[in-house]
């Protein structure tokens, strides 16, 4: 497959699958794409339908999942809009709100979502790849969930329902880890309809430890019961990862977490705790701080886990007035007034930053009307319909820093700050901003942690060299070299090339029959208002 600058016939294709959430669909498609792209071939990700609270904004003011824009980095592409085309940003246990090519279109419940409006935009995400298969040599689209969800298959836009629209050839990952992987690809093979088992081309294990040749004999009986070959297996590797769609595991911190933290570059560590507000999101600004020798990032939920910490941060939430009267009801809320008063470092970024003002109005999100903040920044925040939407650039602390807004919180700056901090301010020590990312920016972070440590009385030094675009490239290299390794390639190099191999055999029972969907608006239409927010799961979710 060679490189080229777009035109002419459609580029290539795949689907990787998984046989649960979280068993690895994210770092393979970012691997496969870091593996393509150190070959020559201009490539893309793709996922039609992500349901995340971590988010990020295209250069043309486009709101995709992180993940997409962080597969877009293993590309070696600028994300877009195209690539993840619909994003459900989850506002309570049933319901979401849907974003449509980058914008806000309206709040759903499951229901709504799922009987017909999903289905409605099969056709946007089919053009939407088609236009990246045009562009580029080849486009690795990630599903979602599992394939096998057979509730939710009549409505399906993001795994066989794709792939079927696409022709796509399917890869199912299982993570070994979790153990059952035999049966879970029999059981999801076993589970798809004749015409969806059409294009399960083959499977991937992923985090298996030990011995590889200790596996063989399974693999052999997989492939005698299922006509379909494993096309690698990835071994456990500890602190890999990309910024994931929702939990609590994201790349550089699961470095911390999971290996030995580095020495600090001065005499003492500097520990921060990260309030685990409901609904965070973009809790992924924290990994530049994890990334620093000698910071040690923890994630808190009770007040007594703030008396040790140097910084507290108090992060981005898609629900910021549930999230103020949880910090109050867990008693976090007088600890971090506490410590303000006492001069102790604390953050508030978006949401946090709202939440430590003076006041939010709220009729859009919460619809709770006017609310009293924290009152540690002299701040108003009223809420606008419209989502702000942006990637500013700027100087704060001496330094460049950049970063990206996503909130519908407009803040009123009022009299009383020391210093304006970014788009926000400082008083004492106390800082807000909306900015996500801005601690990505090496200079500025360094020069943060600095003014932290001095209010903290810490000894901490931040390490002069710590590049955080360096070290996120280094993951995303160690994700290519582990499908270069590890898997088949030359076989996933036909399957993106050839489309799906005639003759797979056919695996008892198959999927029950579908009924049909009901026909509803199109989802890019005014939502019902009181059908507000998730299509996450009452019946199961694909996310």
């Amino acid at each position: 497959m060679s490189g080229r600058q777009g035109g002419g016939a459609p580029g290539g294709g795949l689907l990787v699958a998984g046989t649960t959430s979280d068993a690895g669909k994210s770092v393979v498609t970012a691997g496969i794409c870091r593996w393509l792209s150190r070959k020559g071939v201009r490539v893309a990700p793709f996922k039609a339908q992500n349901m995340s609270l971590n988010s990020f904004v295209t250069r043309d003011g486009a709101e995709i999942g992180r993940a997409q824009a962080m597969q877009a980095a293993a590309a070696r592409v600028e994300p877009s809009a195209l690539m993840n085309p619909v994003l459900l940003k989850p506002g309570s246990d049933r319901s979401s709100q849907v974003v449509l090519l980058g914008k806000p279109v309206g709040e759903l419940s499951a229901r709504g979502y799922h009987a017909g409006r999903q289905e409605a935009l099969l056709g946007t995400v089919t053009e939407c790849l088609a236009e990246l298969r045009r562009t580029h040599d080849a486009v690795i689209c990630e599903g979602a969930g599992s394939p096998a969800e057979i509730n939710l298959r009549r409505t399906d836009i993001v795994n066989l329902g794709l792939a079927r629209a696409a022709r796509l050839p399917v890869v199912v990952v299982g993570d070994i880890d979790r153990g059952g992987v035999f049966a879970s690809f029999f059981g999801t093979t076993a589970l798809l309809s004749e015409a969806d088992q059409r294009l399960v081309a083959g499977y991937l294990v992923n985090k298996f430890r030990g011995d590889v040749t200790l596996l063989e004999p399974g693999l052999q009986m997989l492939h005698g019961l299922t006509g379909r070959p494993t096309m690698g297996v990835l071994p456990y590797a500890h602190g890999l990862g990309i910024d994931e769609e929702d939990g609590l595991r994201v790349s550089l911190r699961g470095v911390v977490r999971e290996s030995v933290v580095a020495p600090p570059h001065g005499a003492d560590i500097l520990r921060v705790a990260v309030a685990a507000v409901p609904l965070m999101s973009n809790f992924t600004d924290v990994d530049a701080l994890a990334a620093e020798p000698g910071v040690v990032v923890r994630f808190v939920d009770r007040p007594e886990e703030l008396a040790d910490a140097d910084l507290v941060v108090v992060p981005g939430t898609r629900g910021t007035v549930r999230a103020l009267a949880w910090l109050r009801e867990r008693g976090l809320a007088a600890a971090i007034a506490r410590r303000a008063a006492e001069g102790r470092p604390v953050l508030g970024i978006c949401g946090g930053f709202q939440m430590l003002g003076e006041r939010i109005e709220d009729e859009v999100e919460s619809r709770a009307g006017t609310v009293e903040g924290l009152g540690l920044l002299p701040v108003r925040v009223r809420f606008a319909v419209h989502k702000t939407l942006a990637r500013p650039v700027g100087e704060a602390l001496g330094e460049p820093v950049e970063g990206y807004e996503i909130h519908h919180g407009v803040a009123e700056l009022l009299d009383g700050a020391d210093e304006p901090f970014l788009d926000g301010c400082r008083v004492g020590s106390v800082w807000g901003t909306h900015w996500h990312g801005s601690l990505e920016s090496d200079g500025f972070r360094r020069a943060f942690l600095r003014r932290v440590a001095d209010a903290a009385g810490r000894a901490f030094v931040p390490a002069p060299d710590t590049s955080f675009g360096e070290l996120r490239e280094e993951q995303l290299d160690r994700l290519g070299d582990l499908i270069e390794e590890h898997a088949d390639t030359d076989a996933l190099l036909r399957l993106i090339e050839n489309g799906v191999p005639d003759g797979l055999p056919f695996v008892p029972p198959g999927a029950p029959p579908q009924p049909p969907v009901p026909s509803l608006p199109s989802p890019g239409a005014a939502a019902d208002p009181d059908d507000h927010h998730r299509a996450h799961t009452a019946g199961g979710t694909q996310a």
